[in-house]
C-alpha cells in the first residue's frame, strides 16, 4: 500500500476546530459592565425626574455597587490581556469606528463619575460623615448643585456602555453567532434588567420595589422578543447563520441556554414579579437572583458559543 502524507493548515491548536481564546474573564466583564450601566442609568433617571427622595435605594444606595463592579470588571479584562503593559495604548488615540475605542473611553469616563456620584451622597447615607479637606467639601457642594446635569451625562454614558457590551461581540464579523445588529440592543436591555434586579434586591421600600418590578417586566418582555427575533434572523440567513442557530436549537447549548437563560433567567422571574405586583408573597431575593444568574449565563454562553461558530467548515 502506498502511503501519502497530507499537510494542511487545519487542526491547528487554538485555531481549528474552533478559536477559543476568550474565557470566563470576558463574560464576567460584559456582565458587570451591563449591571453597572443599568444601576447608573436608573439612578440618573430618577434624579432627572425629581424623584430622588422617593427612590432612595435606586438613587443613593444601589449606585455604591456600580464603581465596585466596574473595577472588578476592568480587573477581569486586564487579567485577560496578553500584553498587559501596553493597555495604555488604547488611550493614545480615538477611533470612532472601533468598539474597543468606544468602550475604553466610555469606561474611562463613567468609572470616576460613578465614584463621584456615590461620594456626593455620603453625607446623606452616613451621619456625621466629614471629608476633612475643605477642597473636597467645595467640590462636593459643586457636584450637588450640578447633580441633574451630571445625571444626564451619566445616563448617556450608561446607554453607551450597555450597548457597547453587545457591539463588542457583533463587531467580530468572522463569528456568525455574533455577526448581528441585535446583540447591541439585546445586551443593553439585559444589562438594564440586571441593574434593576440588583436595586430591587437591595431596596427595603415595597412601593419602590413594585415600581421597579413593573419596569423590569417590560425589559424582560423586550429581551424575550429580541431573543426570538435573533434566532428568526439566523434561521432566515445563510448556512453558517443556520448552523449558529442550531447550536441552540437541538445543539450543544440547547439545554443550558433555554433552561438557564430563558426559563430561569427570564420567564420564572417575570412570573414571580407579576405575582408580587398582584400582592402575593414572593421572597424578595428570588426574582433578582434568578435574573442576575440568567444575565451572567447569557453572556457566558454567547461568548463560548460564538467562538465555536465560523465561516470556514
Amino acid at each position: 500500500m502506498k502511503e501519502e502524507l497530507f499537510v494542511s493548515g487545519r487542526n491547528i491548536p487554538n485555531i481549528d476546530p474552533y478559536l477559543n481564546i476568550w474565557h470566563w474573564q470576558i463574560p464576567l466583564y460584559l456582565f458587570l459592565g451591563g449591571l453597572a450601566a443599568g444601576i447608573l442609568f436608573f439612578a440618573g433617571y430618577y434624579v432627572v425626574r425629581g424623584k430622588a427622595d422617593k427612590m432612595v435605594a435606586t438613587v443613593k444606595i444601589a449606585p455604591i455597587i456600580a464603581p465596585l463592579v466596574l473595577v472588578i470588571g476592568l480587573g477581569a479584562l486586564f487579567w485577560d490581556l496578553k500584553h498587559k503593559l501596553f493597555f495604555w495604548q488604547l488611550y493614545t488615540t480615538v477611533r470612532l469606528d472601533s468598539p474597543m475605542s468606544w468602550g475604553a473611553w466610555t469606561l474611562m469616563a463613567i468609572t470616576p463619575l460613578s465614584f463621584i456620584w456615590v461620594a456626593s451622597y455620603m453625607k446623606e447615607l452616613v451621619p456625621g460623615w466629614d471629608w476633612k479637606l475643605e477642597l473636597i467639601n467645595k467640590a462636593e457642594a459643586w457636584v450637588i448643585k450640578q447633580r441633574v446635569a451630571i445625571a444626564w451625562v451619566m445616563m448617556i454614558l450608561a446607554i453607551i456602555l450597555g450597548v457597547y457590551t453587545g457591539i463588542l461581540l457583533s463587531a467580530f464579523n468572522a463569528r456568525p453567532l455574533w455577526n448581528t445588529s441585535i446583540l447591541g440592543p439585546l445586551f443593553l436591555v439585559s444589562g438594564f434588567s440586571t441593574g434593576l434586579a440588583s436595586i430591587i434586591w437591595i431596596s427595603k421600600d415595597e412601593k419602590e420595589r413594585k415600581k421597579l418590578s413593573r419596569i423590569d417586566l417590560i425589559f424582560i418582555i423586550i429581551e424575550i422578543f429580541l431573543i426570538v427575533h435573533l434566532f428568526m434572523g439566523f434561521r432566515a440567513g445563510s448556512e453558517t447563520a443556520i448552523e449558529a442557530a442550531n447550536l441552540f436549537l437541538g445543539g450543544h447549548f440547547t439545554v443550558s441556554f433555554w433552561v438557564f437563560v430563558v426559563l430561569i433567567g427570564l420567564i420564572f422571574p417575570a412570573l414571580f414579579e407579576t405575582l408580587e405586583i398582584w400582592g402575593m408573597h414572593v421572597p424578595k431575593w428570588l426574582p433578582p437572583v434568578m435574573i442576575l444568574f440568567g444575565g451572567f449565563m447569557f453572556r457566558f454562553i454567547m461568548v463560548e458559543a460564538g467562538q465555536i461558530t465560523r465561516y470556514l467548515y
